[in-house]
């Protein structure tokens, strides 16, 4: 007679056997059609769990529920890889730790989005399945505020919508894929989601590195892939810190308390009466912006808004106490394809004045070069002292100069407003939060 227990076990395995090799498949179809995810594929176990929805991952185990997974796999193989891409697209993204104070419920509908565009943007036949015209609907819908759709920028359109809740809950079943509630891991450890959160950042750098070096190898029907990972691998800075960078240090008459030693002043006063060892110094040295160029890039592309509210960053370093000579020479220059205007800024009031009446003119296709040969021009006719530095606001969209000119350059961008287009390597490429330039109360 056989044991019921033991049949009932004998089950289990072979139903979770066949659960690994459904997975392990899926595993090894993507890899040999996108070899760029070896190490990202491979890092996830597997683990059946009554307890899920479906199927979801902390970001070290895959969690399946085995009814859930037989039947996503009689739908099809495809089915299954578009699951287990899903997730490692969350991983690789670190949707699960870069929620922040974020409201959850919208976070996750964004996170979802963003792995389910990335995959259809994927034109692969391991992958690939037509898209809906619900979704492509809402794709377009927000490809008009965002070039890349990634989880926070997608959160920040769901945020400004404020949908119903009935148009949102179809959007979230739309887009459903995985269980998010393996994402919060236990208290107890918080040393893990760091550990978690490390490990995939570095395999996505790793990813893109990958990429990136196969050059024109790199198949166009994984490009969507490779503009997602550079946006999540992109460098933030502190934008007022990196303005800084292009002050100059010069001599003041001003006292400089921090060289003045107190000591042998009292010292020389109790020993001649009035006749101080030592007086303060009369000059000092200050790191201070003298002669800079901001060129605005006004063309149809860029938002008259954002260009406003980066002049007004912009403005806020350019006054703090440390940051103005008495005599200063900033050119605010608006340009698209051509030269539209130039404002010469030699006083904190001309700039106050300025930032009260400005108009952005333009609105015409974007071209680099014209504002680098009128800089150029200027320098040679003696407008310039000591120029230590352009910054460019643009959305990347135009012709680069080739050569490289004889002051540091700055291309300014905003994330998640502009698509990722090669900057020259002798140029700094600076990514601001759109926080940096939130709207002012």
């Amino acid at each position: 007679m056989i044991d019921p227990v033991r049949h009932r076990q004998l089950e289990e395995l072979n139903i979770v056997e066949l659960c690994t090799r459904i997975l392990t498949n899926a595993r090894n179809e993507l890899y040999l059609n996108m070899r760029c995810l070896d190490v990202a594929l491979s890092s996830l176990g597997y683990e059946a769990a009554p307890d899920c929805t479906g199927v979801g991952t902390d970001g070290f185990i895959i969690y399946y529920r085995p009814e859930y997974l037989g039947r996503l796999y009689r739908q099809g193989r495809v089915s299954v890889n578009r699951s287990y891409l899903h997730m490692v697209l969350h991983c690789l993204f670190c949707h699960m730790d870069t929620r922040g104070k974020r409201e959850a419920e919208d976070w996750n509908l964004a996170c979802d989005i963003a792995a389910e565009s990335v995959i259809d943007g994927l034109y692969l036949r391991c992958v690939h399945r037509q898209p809906s015209l619900y979704r492509k609907d809402w794709y377009g819908r927000m490809r008009k505020h965002l070039p890349v759709l990634n989880a926070g920028g997608v959160y920040r359109i769901l945020q400004k919508m404020q949908l119903p809740p009935k148009q949102k809950e179809r959007l979230a079943a739309e887009f459903y894929v995985d269980d998010h509630q393996y994402w919060q891991l236990p208290k107890e450890d918080p040393k893990l989601s760091v550990m978690r959160q490390n490990q995939w950042s570095r395999n996505r750098e790793r990813m893109q590195t990958e990429m990136e070096t196969m050059g024109n190898q790199q198949d166009e029907d994984t490009r969507s892939l490779l503009e997602h990972v550079q946006v999540e691998n992109r460098e933030r800075y502190d934008y007022r810190q990196f303005l800084r960078k292009f002050a100059v240090l010069k001599e003041e008459i001003q006292v400089d308390p921090d060289s003045f030693d107190y000591v042998f002043y009292t010292y020389g006063m109790s020993l001649y009466g009035d006749m101080p060892l030592i007086e303060p110094l009369e000059s000092k040295e200050v790191s201070r912006i003298e002669d800079l160029v901001i060129v605005i890039d006004t063309s149809m592309s860029c938002s008259g808004e954002l260009v406003k509210r980066f002049l007004e960053e912009t403005y806020d370093v350019l006054c703090e106490s440390d940051s103005y000579f008495r005599k200063i020479n900033i050119h605010i220059i608006q340009c698209d394809e051509q030269i539209r205007e130039d404002q010469r800024i030699t006083s904190r009031e001309e700039m106050e004045a300025y930032m009260k009446d400005f108009t952005v003119i333009g609105q015409g296709g974007t071209d680099f070069r014209p504002a680098f040969e009128y800089v150029n021009r200027r320098m040679r006719q003696g407008e310039f002292h000591w120029l230590r530095g352009l910054l460019y606001f643009t959305d990347g969209e135009g012709i680069y100069p080739v050569k490289r000119p004889v002051y540091e350059t700055a291309f300014i961008f905003v994330k998640d407003q502009y698509t990722d287009i090669s900057v020259p390597p002798w140029a700094i490429k600076l990514i601001l939060e759109p926080e940096q330039l939130a709207e002012r109360k």
